[in-house]
């Protein structure tokens, strides 16, 4: 009698916990179902591990969206590449790029919309093990950037402005700028482009400087949104709200300084301490549109 009773408790608790079970599956679903909806109805921004984005992580990180009624979320990546094929297969609305991809986008029959530029720039660095000072010595050497982008386009000025044999200097597509990074660290490759904060990184380490973007009046930085994708009356909504935390956080960046965002740099460009004490100042303006004659040299090069 005694073993029968044992029995019948164990079984029904046994009973109780595969019920338990089966209604933990079930609200799980529930709940993944929820979250999928929500994110489905939120304006999704894609942004890269670069200091340009530094406007967005703060507004997101501090609640800005949220403040102007919107469900605004910031979805990371690491590469360029990723970012503009997340928005192309609409897992995004919008993303953080540079003026010479949007436009090949373009080009290639994608409709999209300039929301703002950004402040981004790009610096050419030689390896300094390689002793790399000057762009004529890039012949035979290895070339460190991302196909179809500024970077691309940069090493094609590098080439001719040196008066290179194009075949000659190799460009190693590397889209990951925190891969490049260690990549230069561990002096895998002679030389390599850099937006910030990997090029404070850089130049902490003493690589020297080949090129600058802003010494060729380059400003490619762009923040561009599919037009499919904002269409309708919630999304203008929901573009509005983030265009207006969008400026609330660069006045913010600006009145504060980068150092009092130290964290969130870190958090999302996974810099050191060291890089972000390093960090130039760089003043984040208003969203605004790319200037057209930067459009134009990105459809000339990509001719």
């Amino acid at each position: 009698m005694r073993r029968y009773f044992v029995f019948m408790i164990l079984s029904m608790l046994l009973f109780s916990c595969g019920k338990s079970y089966e209604e933990q599956k079930r609200l799980s679903r529930a709940e993944k179902a929820r979250l999928a909806k929500e994110d489905s109805l939120a304006l999704k921004v894609g942004t890269l591990p670069t200091l340009d984005c530094l406007p967005l992580f703060v507004a997101y990180d501090h609640h800005f969206f949220e403040k102007y009624g919107e469900d605004v979320r910031v979805k990371p990546y690491q590469s360029q590449i990723d970012c503009d094929d997340a928005m192309l297969k609409g897992k995004i609305e919008g993303n953080v790029t540079d003026v010479v991809r949007a436009q090949r986008m373009r080009h290639r029959g994608t409709a999209l919309r300039y929301v703002s530029s950004t402040n981004a720039y790009w610096q050419l660095f030689g390896n300094r093990l390689s002793r790399i000072h000057e762009l004529k010595q890039l012949q035979d050497k290895m070339v460190g950037m991302a196909r179809y982008s500024v970077t691309d386009m940069m090493t094609s000025m590098a080439v001719d402005s040196a008066k290179l044999k194009s075949e000659y200097v190799f460009r190693i597509q590397i889209n990951d700028p925190v891969i490049r990074l260690r990549m230069l660290v561990n002096n895998e490759l002679d030389a390599m482009f850099f937006t910030e904060p990997q090029a404070t990184a850089a130049r902490i380490q003493k690589h020297p400087i080949l090129m600058d973007s802003r010494k060729k009046d380059l400003r490619m930085g762009a923040i561009v949104f599919k037009e499919k994708a904002i269409a309708d009356k919630r999304r203008q909504k929901q573009l509005t709200a983030f265009i207006k935390a969008y400026n609330e956080a660069c006045d913010s960046i600006n009145q504060r300084g980068m150092a009092f965002y130290g964290d969130i740099i870190k958090k999302y460009t996974k810099a050191d301490d060291r890089t972000v004490k390093a960090l130039p100042v760089l003043k984040f303006e208003h969203a605004k549109a790319p200037r057209q004659k930067d459009l134009d040299r990105a459809d000339q090069w990509l001719k």
